[in-house]
């Protein structure tokens, strides 16, 4: 069994950490997500974490020492923008999970595909690293570790997951610590599509001064009932995804302690 980085137990001083967890949007298990997230924050004596569903809260971005979202569909604005930003020239640690570089709408009918994904705000796009643009079905696929001996991902090696395979347009310099790889089309998206067999990135680490995003693509997660506007009334069964990975939550638990710690260099 693959041990965290460090255990989250010991005090590291006496000033509480100001954490705020976003966990909204649409087409995922939203109540899921923030269980876990908050499970694993839980084992952080000194964080005190607010929830919301949006960047809104601009006042709880402003006071923020660690910033952890899981969304689709939550685009931030112009002033939301700006306080991420500031939030980073801070030398804050943003981990952003899953669909937090995701704007996804449904098309009409009459449309060639089913969803297209516009742009999200420049700005937003430069700090996460990355917009999404489409992905495969959903099919199992394999991590690859690119950077082994990084703290995040040491002792990992390659596992496999069942999730959304993320096809983005990247905005480079990235330190990619995990990839796969994909060749095809992005099914029902207009969007994303591929004759380029390279590295997708799964991990990587951007930075921005002082400050770090954290973005880890797994996490995919659906309820019975998440998909009824989409015209699928029942699911049968939760679709856990990478949740049920136990090298998925090692990462991700390693991934929130460098968030919260500081532990980790960039």
């Amino acid at each position: 069994m693959v041990s965290p980085i460090a255990s989250t137990s010991e005090p590291d001083g006496t000033r509480r950490i100001e954490a705020v967890l976003i966990c909204g949007g649409q087409w995922h298990d939203f109540d899921y997500a923030r269980r876990c997230l908050l499970a694993e924050l839980a084992a952080f004596e000194q964080v005190r974490t607010r929830v919301f569903e949006d960047y809104a809260r601009i006042d709880a971005l402003d006071a923020a020492d660690v910033l952890i979202t899981y969304t689709c569909n939550r685009v931030p604005d112009a002033a939301q923008s700006a306080a991420l930003a500031g939030f980073l020239s801070r030398g804050g640690r943003w981990l952003a999970l899953h669909g937090t570089n995701a704007a996804v709408v449904r098309n009409p009918p009459t449309a060639a595909t089913l969803f297209s994904t516009p742009p999200i705000p420049e700005e937003v796009t430069e700090l996460l690293g990355s917009r999404f643009l489409g992905h495969p079905p959903i099919a199992p696929y394999t991590v690859t570790p690119t950077e082994p001996e990084h703290p995040l991902m040491r002792g990992i090696g390659p596992f496999e997951v069942t999730d959304e395979l993320y096809i983005s347009e990247l905005r480079p310099p990235l330190r990619v610590l995990a990839h796969t790889r994909f060749v095809g089309e992005s099914t029902g998206f207009a969007d994303g599509h591929t004759t380029l067999d390279e590295p997708r990135p799964v991990l990587y680490l951007k930075e921005h001064g002082p400050g770090t995003v954290c973005y880890f693509t797994l996490g995919h997660c659906r309820g019975r009932f998440d998909l009824q506007d989409l015209g699928v009334p029942d699911l049968g069964e939760p679709d856990r995804g990478s949740w049920d990975v136990p090298a998925y939550r090692t990462v991700l638990r390693r991934c929130l302690s460098w968030a919260v710690r500081a532990a980790i260099a960039p």
